[in-house]
């Protein structure tokens, strides 16, 4: 999933940073949910009662060379059951590019 097929998506579109919490809170895509390994159960329950139907989720972490993006789209597919699951192709590093 590319930046720019993403942002065609607009709303339509939840945005997940799986990124660690001091990098989320330094900055994030707007409107972004926090959801990384560290504090799954916790973000996790803050997280779902945001999902609709309707929407896709992206999920990001730092750059293409991260996982941490993979192992949250895996365990929001396995764990939350979630179907329109996408991984942002380059991460933050990729956005920043797209988006200055």
């Amino acid at each position: 999933m590319t930046v720019d097929q993403a942002r065609g998506w607009g709303e339509g579109a939840i945005w997940v940073d799986a990124r660690p919490d001091e990098e989320f809170s330094r900055d994030h895509v707007p409107g972004a949910f926090s959801l990384n390994e560290d504090h799954w159960s916790e973000l996790l329950a803050q997280f779902l009662p945001n999902l609709s139907p309707d929407k896709k989720v992206v999920v990001y972490c730092s750059a293409e060379s991260c996982n941490a993006a993979r192992d949250v789209a895996k365990r929001l597919r396995d764990e939350a059951q979630l179907k329109d699951v996408f991984v942002l192709q380059g991460g933050w590093e990729e956005w920043l590019k797209k988006n200055r």
